[in-house]
């Protein structure tokens, strides 16, 4: 997703698979609806960017059949490597540092990357580059400016101290260089890089079994650096892992914004 020195949540930990699951269970509905929109088939090239876990390229395979191609690319391909089979390829790939790993896909996709790379605006005209003309660009990315809160209604003290801790996520979050208002940018970077036919929408969970099991796994992967940094206790993490395991937590992630464009 981006160099590992830099990315917050490292796809090296066991917490990273836990992230996958949950992402897959919340955003595949969304994300496989709007790849089915813009046509995809038998034959159809795909690079999947930032491909992180198996779900999306798993799918995107069945729809192109043996006579497709896909390449998923990562900095970290461990999570992706299962996927490794005909008519998949995974590749190491920095999307903001090297050349795309081909040119004429009918197809670019990522989701929940760019907000995370630095050279953000390297990587989408890379990714427009490696189109055919007429190929599809769908890009997802969330927006934690646009509504920063885990828990919108903020009731109790559980409540308080999860947003708490969502605002020190949100901090070491920028830290490293990750655009907290990406999201809603999208439409505007998409036509102006000369797309045509842009359109977008949003994606906002409010509760789900799926965002408790993200927050617990996101908590547990960056609790120590929470710490280190003085944007939370011990106990603070303690105490939210176990509000959060108590089932009755009614828990939000940021809106993932999908907008997709014709080259």
């Amino acid at each position: 997703m981006t160099r590992t020195d830099e990315y917050l949540l490292d796809n090296q930990q066991t917490e990273a698979g836990q992230r996958f699951e949950a992402f897959a269970t919340l955003f595949d509905p969304t994300t496989f609806r709007h790849i089915e929109r813009l046509g995809i088939g038998p034959g159809w090239r795909c690079w999947e960017v930032g491909a992180g876990g198996t779900s999306v390229v798993s799918w995107l395979a069945k729809k192109v059949g043996p006579t497709g191609k896909i390449v998923a690319t990562d900095i970290d391909t461990s999570w992706a490597a299962a996927a490794a089979r005909t008519p998949v390829e995974v590749r190491v790939h920095d999307v903001a540092a090297e050349e795309p790993p081909g040119e004429g896909f009918d197809l670019v996709h990522a989701r929940l990357v760019l907000v995370h790379v630095p050279d953000r605006e390297r990587a989408l005209r890379s990714m427009i580059k490696a189109l055919r003309p007429g190929g599809r660009l769908l890009v997802e990315d969330a927006d934690p400016a646009l509504q920063p809160l885990l828990c919108p209604d903020e009731h109790g003290p559980e409540q308080q101290l999860a947003n708490r801790l969502r605002q020190g996520f949100r901090k070491l979050l920028a830290e490293r260089g990750a655009d907290l208002a990406y999201g809603r940018k999208l439409p505007r970077l998409l036509r102006e890089a000369g797309l045509r036919e842009v359109e977008a929408d949003a994606y906002f969970p409010v509760t789900s079994p799926a965002c408790a099991a993200l927050e617990t796994a996101t908590v547990r992967q960056i609790g120590q650096q929470l710490v280190t940094a003085g944007l939370a206790t011990p106990q603070d993490i303690e105490r939210h892992l176990a509000n959060v395991a108590t089932g009755s937590m009614d828990l939000a992630t940021a809106p993932m914004i999908s907008a997709w464009g014709r080259k």
